[in-house]
Protein backbone atom coordinates (compact mmCIF):
# COMPACT_ATOMS: atom_id res chain seq x y z
CA UNK A 1 0.00 0.00 0.00
CA UNK A 2 1.05 3.55 -0.59
CA UNK A 3 1.52 6.19 1.87
CA UNK A 4 0.48 9.43 1.46
CA UNK A 5 1.17 12.37 3.79
CA UNK A 6 -0.85 15.43 3.34
CA UNK A 7 -0.48 18.95 4.88
CA UNK A 8 -2.85 22.05 3.84
CA UNK A 9 -3.78 24.65 5.61
CA UNK A 10 -7.47 24.39 3.99
CA UNK A 11 -8.78 21.37 6.80
CA UNK A 12 -11.44 21.10 3.55
CA UNK A 13 -9.00 20.12 1.31
CA UNK A 14 -7.73 17.80 3.18
CA UNK A 15 -10.41 15.86 4.01
CA UNK A 16 -11.62 15.83 0.19
CA UNK A 17 -8.35 14.54 -0.51
CA UNK A 18 -8.40 11.67 2.38
CA UNK A 19 -11.70 10.30 0.95
CA UNK A 20 -10.13 10.39 -3.00
CA UNK A 21 -7.14 8.74 -1.80
CA UNK A 22 -8.30 6.07 0.57
CA UNK A 23 -10.93 5.00 -2.34
CA UNK A 24 -7.73 4.58 -4.56
CA UNK A 25 -6.38 2.47 -1.92
CA UNK A 26 -3.68 4.74 -0.69
CA UNK A 27 -3.05 5.24 3.18
CA UNK A 28 -3.31 8.33 4.30
CA UNK A 29 -1.36 10.54 6.67
CA UNK A 30 -2.43 14.22 7.75
CA UNK A 31 -0.49 16.83 9.35
CA UNK A 32 -1.83 19.92 10.84
CA UNK A 33 1.91 21.99 11.12
CA UNK A 34 4.29 22.73 8.28
CA UNK A 35 6.72 22.20 10.67
CA UNK A 36 5.57 18.37 11.55
CA UNK A 37 6.02 17.88 7.77
CA UNK A 38 9.61 17.03 7.57
CA UNK A 39 9.59 14.82 11.08
CA UNK A 40 6.29 12.60 9.98
CA UNK A 41 8.31 11.80 6.73
CA UNK A 42 11.44 10.82 8.64
CA UNK A 43 8.84 8.86 10.86
CA UNK A 44 6.98 6.85 8.56
CA UNK A 45 7.71 5.20 5.08
CA UNK A 46 5.91 7.71 3.35
CA UNK A 47 5.97 7.21 -0.59
CA UNK A 48 3.83 10.95 -1.77
CA UNK A 49 3.64 14.12 -0.12
CA UNK A 50 0.61 16.26 -0.67
CA UNK A 51 1.84 19.92 0.86
CA UNK A 52 0.88 23.18 0.92
CA UNK A 53 4.10 26.37 1.25
CA UNK A 54 2.28 28.14 3.59
CA UNK A 55 2.68 31.61 1.80
CA UNK A 56 3.09 33.88 2.47
CA UNK A 57 5.38 32.77 5.46
CA UNK A 58 9.06 32.59 4.02
CA UNK A 59 9.51 28.95 5.83
CA UNK A 60 7.43 26.75 3.25
CA UNK A 61 10.09 26.45 0.33
CA UNK A 62 12.49 25.96 2.58
CA UNK A 63 10.77 23.38 3.93
CA UNK A 64 10.50 22.17 0.56
CA UNK A 65 13.76 21.99 -0.32
CA UNK A 66 14.75 20.02 3.32
CA UNK A 67 11.97 17.10 2.43
CA UNK A 68 13.25 16.96 -1.18
CA UNK A 69 17.30 16.69 0.38
CA UNK A 70 16.30 13.90 1.99
CA UNK A 71 14.06 11.82 0.10
CA UNK A 72 13.87 11.59 -3.89
CA UNK A 73 9.72 10.92 -3.48
CA UNK A 74 7.49 12.94 -5.17
CA UNK A 75 6.33 15.78 -3.89
CA UNK A 76 3.42 17.88 -5.12
CA UNK A 77 2.40 21.41 -3.87
CA UNK A 78 -0.79 22.44 -3.33
CA UNK A 79 -1.50 25.80 -2.77
CA UNK A 80 -3.97 28.90 -3.08
CA UNK A 81 -1.16 30.95 -3.95
CA UNK A 82 -1.16 31.35 -7.92
CA UNK A 83 1.55 33.96 -8.55
CA UNK A 84 3.92 32.39 -11.12
CA UNK A 85 6.93 33.58 -8.81
CA UNK A 86 5.38 31.10 -6.63
CA UNK A 87 5.42 28.26 -8.38
CA UNK A 88 8.56 28.53 -9.97
CA UNK A 89 10.00 29.20 -6.39
CA UNK A 90 8.33 25.61 -5.53
CA UNK A 91 9.70 23.64 -9.09
CA UNK A 92 13.09 25.18 -8.08
CA UNK A 93 13.07 23.72 -4.76
CA UNK A 94 11.93 20.56 -5.39
CA UNK A 95 8.64 19.97 -6.38
CA UNK A 96 7.26 17.78 -8.71
CA UNK A 97 3.95 19.65 -9.37
CA UNK A 98 2.16 22.48 -8.46
CA UNK A 99 -1.75 22.91 -7.77
CA UNK A 100 -3.34 25.76 -7.46
CA UNK A 101 -6.76 25.57 -5.28
CA UNK A 102 -9.57 25.11 -5.67
CA UNK A 103 -8.68 22.37 -7.83
CA UNK A 104 -11.18 19.26 -9.30
CA UNK A 105 -10.59 15.89 -7.23
CA UNK A 106 -10.27 13.77 -10.06
CA UNK A 107 -7.81 15.59 -12.10
CA UNK A 108 -5.71 16.32 -8.63
CA UNK A 109 -5.76 12.08 -8.26
CA UNK A 110 -5.07 11.93 -11.88
CA UNK A 111 -1.80 14.04 -10.82
CA UNK A 112 -1.08 11.94 -8.09
CA UNK A 113 -1.30 8.74 -10.15
CA UNK A 114 0.62 10.12 -12.89
CA UNK A 115 3.46 10.84 -9.93
CA UNK A 116 3.49 7.55 -8.81
CA UNK A 117 4.01 5.77 -12.24
CA UNK A 118 6.87 8.41 -13.24
CA UNK A 119 8.39 7.62 -9.67
CA UNK A 120 8.36 3.46 -10.07
CA UNK A 121 9.76 4.28 -13.58
CA UNK A 122 12.39 6.01 -12.29
CA UNK A 123 13.22 3.23 -9.39
CA UNK A 124 13.54 0.84 -12.04
CA UNK A 125 15.46 2.95 -14.04
CA UNK A 126 18.15 2.75 -10.83
CA UNK A 127 17.59 -0.40 -9.81
CA UNK A 128 18.94 -1.63 -13.67
CA UNK A 129 21.73 0.83 -12.95
CA UNK A 130 22.75 -0.84 -10.03
CA UNK A 131 22.64 -3.74 -11.78
CA UNK A 132 25.99 -2.77 -13.62
CA UNK A 133 28.76 -4.12 -12.00
CA UNK A 134 32.41 -2.46 -13.23
CA UNK A 135 35.84 -3.78 -12.71
CA UNK A 136 38.25 -1.02 -14.71
CA UNK A 137 37.36 -2.53 -18.06
CA UNK A 138 35.17 -5.30 -17.44
CA UNK A 139 31.56 -4.64 -17.21
CA UNK A 140 28.95 -6.72 -16.56
CA UNK A 141 25.06 -5.61 -17.33
CA UNK A 142 23.02 -7.86 -15.72
CA UNK A 143 19.93 -6.62 -17.03
CA UNK A 144 21.22 -6.96 -21.19
CA UNK A 145 23.37 -9.99 -19.45
CA UNK A 146 26.06 -8.62 -21.31
CA UNK A 147 29.24 -8.72 -20.99
CA UNK A 148 32.09 -6.54 -21.97
CA UNK A 149 36.06 -6.16 -21.95
CA UNK A 150 37.13 -2.80 -23.53
CA UNK A 151 33.98 -2.25 -25.15
CA UNK A 152 34.45 -5.45 -26.87
CA UNK A 153 31.36 -7.84 -25.81
CA UNK A 154 32.37 -11.17 -24.79
CA UNK A 155 30.26 -14.12 -25.42
CA UNK A 156 29.93 -16.15 -21.97
CA UNK A 157 27.80 -19.81 -21.44
CA UNK A 158 25.23 -19.34 -18.98
CA UNK A 159 27.19 -21.37 -16.24
CA UNK A 160 30.28 -19.26 -17.07
CA UNK A 161 28.54 -15.88 -16.49
CA UNK A 162 26.54 -17.13 -13.67
CA UNK A 163 30.37 -17.50 -12.25
CA UNK A 164 32.16 -14.72 -12.81
CA UNK A 165 28.86 -12.08 -11.96
CA UNK A 166 28.88 -13.99 -8.58
CA UNK A 167 32.53 -13.33 -7.58
CA UNK A 168 32.17 -9.29 -9.68
CA UNK A 169 28.91 -8.70 -7.48
CA UNK A 170 31.65 -9.19 -4.27
CA UNK A 171 34.67 -7.89 -5.77
CA UNK A 172 37.64 -9.06 -3.64
CA UNK A 173 36.11 -11.61 -2.05
CA UNK A 174 37.44 -15.27 -2.13
CA UNK A 175 35.53 -17.81 -3.11
CA UNK A 176 36.40 -21.44 -2.22
CA UNK A 177 35.80 -24.26 -4.68
CA UNK A 178 32.30 -25.46 -3.01
CA UNK A 179 31.45 -21.94 -2.28
CA UNK A 180 31.15 -21.30 -6.02
CA UNK A 181 29.83 -24.77 -7.18
CA UNK A 182 27.15 -24.55 -4.37
CA UNK A 183 26.52 -20.96 -5.38
CA UNK A 184 25.84 -21.94 -9.12
CA UNK A 185 24.40 -25.65 -8.86
CA UNK A 186 22.77 -25.74 -5.65
CA UNK A 187 23.63 -28.58 -4.97
CA UNK A 188 26.51 -29.87 -2.43
CA UNK A 189 29.98 -29.76 -4.03
CA UNK A 190 31.59 -33.16 -4.26
CA UNK A 191 34.22 -33.50 -6.23
CA UNK A 192 33.57 -29.81 -7.86
CA UNK A 193 37.55 -29.02 -8.18
CA UNK A 194 37.80 -29.90 -11.70
CA UNK A 195 34.82 -28.55 -13.03
CA UNK A 196 34.89 -25.35 -11.45
CA UNK A 197 38.98 -25.02 -12.56
CA UNK A 198 37.44 -26.14 -16.13
CA UNK A 199 34.89 -23.33 -15.89
CA UNK A 200 37.45 -20.80 -14.74
CA UNK A 201 39.89 -21.32 -17.54
CA UNK A 202 37.56 -20.79 -20.29
CA UNK A 203 36.74 -17.42 -19.03
CA UNK A 204 40.03 -16.63 -18.53
CA UNK A 205 40.23 -17.58 -21.88
CA UNK A 206 37.65 -14.92 -22.86
CA UNK A 207 38.03 -11.97 -20.60
CA UNK A 208 41.91 -11.92 -19.84
CA UNK A 209 44.14 -10.24 -22.43
CA UNK A 210 46.58 -12.88 -20.87
CA UNK A 211 45.08 -15.95 -19.25
CA UNK A 212 48.30 -17.10 -17.71
CA UNK A 213 48.69 -13.63 -16.18
CA UNK A 214 45.25 -13.10 -15.45
CA UNK A 215 44.22 -9.36 -14.67
CA UNK A 216 40.43 -10.38 -13.22
CA UNK A 217 39.33 -13.48 -12.20
CA UNK A 218 42.72 -14.40 -10.07
CA UNK A 219 43.50 -17.84 -8.09
CA UNK A 220 44.22 -17.34 -4.36
CA UNK A 221 46.32 -20.32 -4.08
CA UNK A 222 44.64 -22.76 -1.28
CA UNK A 223 41.69 -21.05 -1.09
CA UNK A 224 39.78 -20.41 -3.90
CA UNK A 225 39.19 -17.45 -6.81
CA UNK A 226 38.02 -13.91 -6.65
CA UNK A 227 37.95 -10.82 -9.25
CA UNK A 228 39.93 -7.65 -8.68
Amino acid sequence: MKNVLIYNQNETNMEVLKIFLAQEGYQVFVVRKLEDVIQRVREKDIHLVVMDIDFPKNDGIERLKAIRDADRMPIIVLSANDKEQMKIAALNAGADDYVIHPFHPLEFMARINGQFRRYTQLARMRENINRIYRVDDLVMDDVLRKVTVAGKEVSLTPIEYKILRLLVQEKGKVFSINQIYESIWNMQAIGADNTIAVHIRHIREKIEQNPKEPHYLKVVWGTGYKVG
